[in-house]
């Protein structure tokens, strides 16, 4: 896999809407993520569709390709945030001009529903795309040290480094109110299994990453660390039914890393060691669980198609390649 330039001070980073659209969030929102961006040294420009939408919030496949296809081709632009996720990126597959983006490979970065169009590309072009903030994620104030630090550290430096956890987390619906109301809890990772391991990385939102199954956008996992997680939306019951349709995609993974559940879902300690007890590969390899990842904050960033060490032992995770 190839490593997309690194981002630096100066750059020009180009906001597009894949799934839902910016005109979802607040006027004031939208201008704190820019200014938080633009403290980290960066310019930034929004896609010519970011702020239309239609009857689900989105706008229709070509306007959203358009946009990604300015993107990657505009030499000024070194790197892509999406705007935030939703529940339709899969719908661009099939209309991406591929070699365009393989020709320019840059940093690509978002999570959730953003996990399908960034293993599509990965797996099509040949390079790394990140897991990690979205634009709209900049507009956090209390949690943002932690965010911004790994994102920084995964998209503008080169030597390897350790993905730490943070002091606290929430998943409180900070975006639609008063931010200075927050509800935080201590943090821990978990080991599951101990033992470590060593290779190469894939995941994301688990239910989005299930939709490429099946067709040639889907990354080959096997032998992979899968890092896995997912939203409000799921149960126990659907989680289980997922994970177990991911892992029987491989007769083999190396390790596994589940991001932290939203309180929503009602996935207790117990639901979720009962889940994994029922796959007798989990029992031979590395996992870790509610890690820094995925719908609650704050996040760390990842590279999808990256090499990752992992020792379950000592809760290290270490990015390598990304």
């Amino acid at each position: 896999m190839r490593i997309p330039e690194k981002l630096k001070r100066g750059d020009e980073i180009r906001v597009i809407a894949p799934s839902r659209s910016a005109n979802i969030l607040s006027a004031d929102g939208i201008e704190l993520a820019k200014e938080q961006l633009e403290r980290l040294g960066f310019k930034v420009t929004f896609g010519n569709h970011v702020f239309e939408r239609d009857l689900q919030n989105s706008t229709s496949i070509q306007q959203r390709v358009e946009d990604l296809h300015d993107a990657f081709g505009d030499g000024n632009v070194k790197g892509i945030l999406t705007v935030i996720g939703g529940f339709n990126s899969n719908e661009l597959l099939p209309y991406i001009d591929y070699e365009l983006i393989k020709q320019n490979p840059k940093v690509l970065c978002g999570y959730s529903d953003i996990t399908a169009i960034a293993n599509a590309i990965s797996t099509q072009c040949g390079f790394i795309t990140y897991s990690g903030p979205h634009f709209s994620s900049f507009q956090m104030k209390e949690g943002q040290d932690y965010q911004t630090q790994f994102f920084t550290q995964c998209l503008m430096q080169e030597e390897p480094f350790e993905l730490k956890p943070s002091e606290q987390w929430s998943d409180d619906i900070w975006w639609r109110g008063d931010q200075g109301i927050r509800h935080f809890e201590k943090t821990v990772w978990k080991t599951y299994n101990a033992g470590a391991a060593t290779g190469e990385l894939w995941g994301g939102n688990l239910c989005t990453l299930n939709l490429l199954q099946g067709t040639k956008y889907m990354p080959t996992i096997e032998n992979a660390v899968l890092f896995i997680e997912d939203d409000e939306m799921t149960i126990p019951e659907t989680f289980a039914r997922d994970l177990t349709s991911l892992l029987q995609n491989a007769e083999t993974i190396k390790a596994l890393i589940i991001g932290r559940f939203q309180r929503a879902s009602n996935m207790s300690e117990e639901q979720l060691l009962f889940i994994l007890d029922k796959h007798p590969m989990l029992k031979m390899i590395p996992v870790l669980y509610d890690v820094d990842f995925g719908h609650t904050q704050p996040m760390f960033t990842f590279p999808l198609g990256g090499e990752v060490q992992v020792d379950a032992s000592k809760g290290l995770i270490k990015l390598l390649k990304f």
